[in-house]
């Protein structure tokens, strides 16, 4: 068993509209993370995990999902995953509850086009 205090959060600014509070759980299959979005993420393009999915939770806001070039409203209490080497984006005032599996690497998340 583990427990992350909130105290042990790690906050990271992936972009002037997206951060991120990482719980510690040092655990290589899975992670979890609160995500804060105000605007587009990321601001152009798309993100990709190559080998990891991701499980998000709209824990509040509205906005929208692009994944793969199809766009999808989402809002609170909705649920995504998004499958590894999906392309994908988020837009609008969202809180997202994000876990992926296996452990997020930053060496696998790409912004592309």
């Amino acid at each position: 068993m583990q427990i992350s205090y909130k105290h042990q959060t790690t906050e990271i600014k992936n972009s002037n509209t997206c951060i991120v509070t990482k719980h510690a759980i040092n655990d290589e299959l899975i992670d979890f993370a609160i995500v804060n979005v105000t605007g587009r993420y990321p601001e152009t393009q798309y993100a990709i995990n190559r080998t990891f999915k991701e499980i998000v939770y709209i824990h509040a806001g509205n906005g929208k999902v692009t994944i793969n070039g199809k766009e999808h409203l989402i809002g609170a209490g909705d649920l995504v995953l998004i499958e590894a080497g999906e392309k994908f984006a988020w837009e609008g005032k969202l809180d997202l509850f994000i876990s992926c599996s296996p452990a997020f690497i930053i060496e696998q998340h790409h912004i592309v086009a």
